[in-house]
């Protein structure tokens, strides 16, 4: 499929509600019909290099990345010896990998229009029962190690699985639902351990995921696995009919019902990859840390969410990106990073991040009046034309 067919191919995908076939590029999604005459003088318009030069200019992800770019530029001036050093860096990107594995589920769940808040008490979960399990086999070797895994992974689906099923089947909001989860998982943990954290780690674990490096690199081992994951489940988003149900969902439930998507299989299917990836992150935390850290992801959630929303996915549903979400973690860890480096007081951290993510969702919010005002516009011209033939 060439680029110059895809507007089109978008255009007539919302004429009947449901998403196109093509990858969404971040821009906002209409459930309105679109006239194909108007997505065709759009095709026109934007051949050639520039034409793909403006497009490219137009999707939020990448005006996200100049944000971030000049973040980078403005902290390299002010702190040159200490902030563009690749130990530096290495901090930052070790510091969102835990986030990043989070952020893939998120951005799955919030193009479907949903949200879940229960994965920092899912991660804490997951690592309390995996720490556990290891701690009953004893020993320091992969065996045990590797059972701590599969089990944190699985604790985590079975929340995801649990949220699903009380959203698509109950039909209980999301918002209630993963409320509810985030104090029954913490709540859980803490009666399982007491409110004491476990400490105890294999070694193997904690020396090759937790702080170790890729061998004959400096790479951290465990940025390298948020990477390949990454790339796995953005390749599933925008290439496999798994990622266009998922959209399809977030821009139109009925409409994609109507057209044969199985909503509630898919949307439970969503809320179990969330908890799949809060498996995932509970293990990686107690690698890194080497503990449970029953009462260090209090803001994870948020944290998580407000990186998924700068990096350009709309909490209205329908348009997100992976690519768009791993910009949207680096911003506010650069931000924290560059400001203690500079020694600006913390709370202003808290601030800019703040300022940045209501920036964020201001755009998108432009962006859907924006499409809906071209829709209306569009939709006019038709029928003028029908008028004038009849």
């Amino acid at each position: 499929m060439s680029n110059d067919s895809m507007p089109a191919k978008n255009a007539t995908a919302n004429a009947v509600g449901v998403a196109a076939d093509a990858p969404p590029t971040g821009e906002p999604r209409s459930e309105a019909a679109v006239s194909p005459d108007a997505a065709l003088m759009t095709v026109d318009s934007e051949r050639g290099i520039g034409g793909l030069a403006r497009r490219i200019v137009k999707v939020q992800s990448f005006q996200i990345l100049l944000v971030l770019l000049a973040i980078f530029v403005v902290f390299s001036v002010l702190a040159p010896d200490t902030f563009p050093t690749w130990s530096n860096m290495r901090l930052v990107i070790q510091n969102v990998s835990i986030l990043a594995v989070l952020g893939i589920g998120m951005t799955y769940v919030i193009i479907t229009s949903g949200i879940d808040l229960s994965i920092g008490s899912v991660l804490v979960f997951s690592g309390v029962i995996a720490a556990k399990v290891m701690q009953g086999m004893g020993g320091d070797g992969w065996g045990t190690a590797i059972a701590g895994i599969l089990v944190s992974i699985v604790c985590g689906v079975l929340w995801g699985v649990f949220n699903g099923l009380l959203i698509a089947k109950a039909k209980v909001p999301p918002l209630i639902v993963t409320l509810g989860t985030l104090s029954g998982a913490l709540g859980l943990a803490q009666v399982i351990t007491g409110g004491v954290d476990i400490r105890e780690v294999p070694a193997v674990l904690a020396s090759n995921i937790g702080y170790g490096n890729i061998p004959g690199t400096t790479i951290p081992t465990i940025s390298v696995i948020s990477l390949v994951l990454l790339l796995i489940f953005g390749v599933v988003l925008h290439k496999t009919k798994f990622g266009l149900y998922t959209y399809a969902v977030g821009s139109n439930e009925e409409s994609a019902r109507r057209v044969g998507v199985k909503v509630d299989r898919h949307l439970i299917m969503i809320y179990a990859l969330s908890g799949l990836m809060a498996g995932m992150a509970g293990i990686l935390s107690l690698a890194q840390y080497s503990t449970t850290a029953i009462a260090g992801q209090s803001t994870t959630s948020l944290a998580v969410i407000a990186a998924v929303v700068i990096g350009g996915t709309s909490l209205f549903g329908g348009v997100g990106t992976i690519f768009g979400t791993i910009v949207g973690l680096f911003i506010p860890a650069i931000l924290q990073n560059g400001f203690v480096i500079t020694g600006v007081q913390p709370f202003w951290q808290q601030v800019a991040i703040g300022a940045v993510l209501i920036v964020a969702v201001y755009i998108d919010q432009r962006r859907r009046a924006a499409a809906s005002r071209a829709t209306k516009t569009g939709k006019r011209s038709l029928t003028h034309l029908f008028r004038r033939s009849a």
